[in-house]
């Protein structure tokens, strides 16, 4: 069965076309569109809208933040560089982005439209995470955005000092916010500790581990699953039985990455009767990156308990 390319080398490929499109941004800055915000605002470029969200927060009316990777309905990897997201990369003061090879097309932008005033966080440098790390979907953590958010606020009071009050005061409430989702985290793994799940790939496993479930489908698989080439026929196989003989009690499924043989997976899950839960890699519209957080894990906690599929956040 024939599979989509590799995600990551997907994003490698765009991320190549990125560094003509940037050095064109500056022909296009000259003709009169500027990405500054008002003066005093810092001007944020997020790699994905789970940062964005973070950085709003922190940073409120001081900071202008867009972010590049915001459709929850959309393959994050397949998405199509600009003259204008060049520019916005060009005349960014602050740069946030994941690492760990999701998000390569940044470091293309960053390359080839240089600013040394320009200040980048990284999550996995912010985590202190080796490029080896097999898993970069590292927002399911509950610790990655309470590290991110340290990291981006000390970087806000070197830009805009005169507003160190705010920013500290933000981090606080972040960091405060983070507290019910961590206990639903703790609760869930008091109460259902060695339950165990299936997956198709690895979106979500930072969160199923900490809530204490066991992923029982083959990280091959799911390694496969992420870049986008063929499992080897006796992981598929084993991922089937997994349901067949309702070893797992609900499967985690990537709803914007679907290729033939995940829509298979799938339909075996539901012909066996096990639940379904929807995980995104890109944060819902609407959403703040902590309601986003809550509602996968309630949706979770839904599948164990009530037996209730969440084939898609509403």
């Amino acid at each position: 069965m024939s599979l989509p390319r590799s995600a990551r080398s997907r994003l490698v490929s765009a991320g190549r076309n990125v560094a003509l499109i940037a050095l064109a941004s500056v022909a296009f800055a000259a003709c009169g569109r500027s990405a500054t915000p008002p003066p005093g605002v810092i001007n944020v470029v997020a790699a994905e809208n789970q940062y964005g969200s973070v950085i709003s927060q922190l940073g409120g009316p001081y900071v202008h933040v867009t972010s590049i990777l915001n459709n929850p309905n959309a393959d994050p990897h397949s998405f199509e560089a600009s003259t204008r997201l060049a520019q916005d990369i060009a005349n960014a003061q602050l740069v946030v982005q994941n690492g760990l090879g999701y998000d390569t097309f940044m470091n293309q932008m960053e390359a080839a439209t240089p600013n040394a005033a320009r200040v980048i966080v990284s999550a996995q440098r912010a985590l202190g995470l080796p490029d080896s790390n097999p898993n970069p979907h590292l927002w399911y953590a509950d610790t990655t955005m309470s590290t991110v958010a340290r990291a981006i606020t000390q970087d806000l009071i070197t830009l805009a000092p005169g507003h160190r009050a705010f920013f500290l005061r933000a981090q606080a409430t972040f960091q405060s916010s983070l507290n019910v989702w961590r206990q639903h985290i703790s609760a869930f793994a008091r109460s259902h500790r060695g339950m165990r799940a299936a997956v198709t790939e690895p979106v979500a496993d930072y969160l199923l581990q900490e809530m204490g479930v066991g992923i029982v489908t083959p990280f091959s698989f799911q390694r496969d699953i992420m870049n986008g080439t063929d499992p080897a026929p006796q992981d598929i196989s084993l991922e089937d039985g997994l349901f067949t003989r309702h070893t797992v009690r609900l499967f985690c499924y990537n709803v914007q990455v679907v290729s033939p043989l995940t829509l298979s997976i799938r339909s075996t899950a539901t012909s066996s009767h096990i639940p379904t839960v929807a995980v995104y890699e890109t944060m819902p519209l609407g959403d703040t990156y902590q309601q986003w957080m809550m509602r996968e894990t309630a949706a979770i906690e839904q599948a164990v308990t009530a037996h209730q599929s969440t084939e898609k956040l509403p």
